[in-house]
């Protein structure tokens, strides 16, 4: 069975949990915070970056290339279609939006979810990257009514857990919610994912740990 390592209010940690969830692959869940020293976490995940899985044959860091072992591993319940180029249009969505959104909005998060106060260059530096970032990922997205077509994917297992934080870091900091602003109204979607099963475990349990006493 799988372990997964790290933590339910991590972004990333979710999008993982909702591939298995949605892949219906058995697993435990193991309470790991990143950058930790112990070894037996930096000898699973070197960086100390959550999350990271175990299996009976070792573990694998990194959360794309934990989304890409599930599926050949278990391809009972695909996230990716079978078409070659059909599934790297998903890896495409996926990268677009942990690299080019998520990955420069991340620079927001320290004020928008930490109580810390950033400067205003830094802000004006993200903002103006996140505008040409977004419009370009207009091009991309697709809702109809999955972000990358008529069948839900890895690339939703992401959107769910990324254009949220993106949407609140940017309305927090910024004073607007970016991805609004340029004209994706990404809110129906996310209410419809909110629908699904695995959905709602992801969102329940990200709000027992936000709100659990430390």
């Amino acid at each position: 069975m799988i372990t997964l390592c790290g933590f339910a209010v991590s972004n990333y940690y979710n999008i993982v949990k909702h591939a298995l969830l949605e892949k219906g692959v058995a697993f435990t869940e193991e309470h790991v915070l990143t950058r930790s020293k112990d070894e037996a976490v930096l000898s699973a995940s070197p960086l100390g970056k959550v999350p990271f899985i175990k299996t009976a044959q070792g573990a694998l860091c990194e959360s794309a290339v934990i989304l890409d072992y599930l599926e050949d591993q278990y391809p009972a319940h695909p996230l990716l279609p079978k078409d070659a180029f059909e599934a790297a249009k998903v890896r495409e969505m996926i990268t677009f939006i942990n690299l080019h959104l998520e990955l420069v909005a991340r620079e927001l998060y320290g004020q928008a979810f930490f109580g810390g106060t950033l400067s205003d260059e830094l802000k004006a530096t993200v903002k103006k990257q996140l505008v040409r970032n977004i419009e370009a990922f207009k091009r991309l997205v697709k809702f109809s009514p999955f972000i990358a077509g008529d069948t839900f994917t890895l690339a939703d297992c992401v959107a769910f857990s990324n254009l949220p934080l993106i949407g609140m870091a940017t309305r927090g900091v910024l004073g607007e919610d970016l991805l609004l602003a340029a004209g994706i109204d990404y809110k129906p979607y996310l209410k419809m994912l909110g629908e699904r099963e695995s959905s709602q475990r992801i969102a329940a349990d990200r709000k027992a740990a936000a709100t659990a006493k430390p």
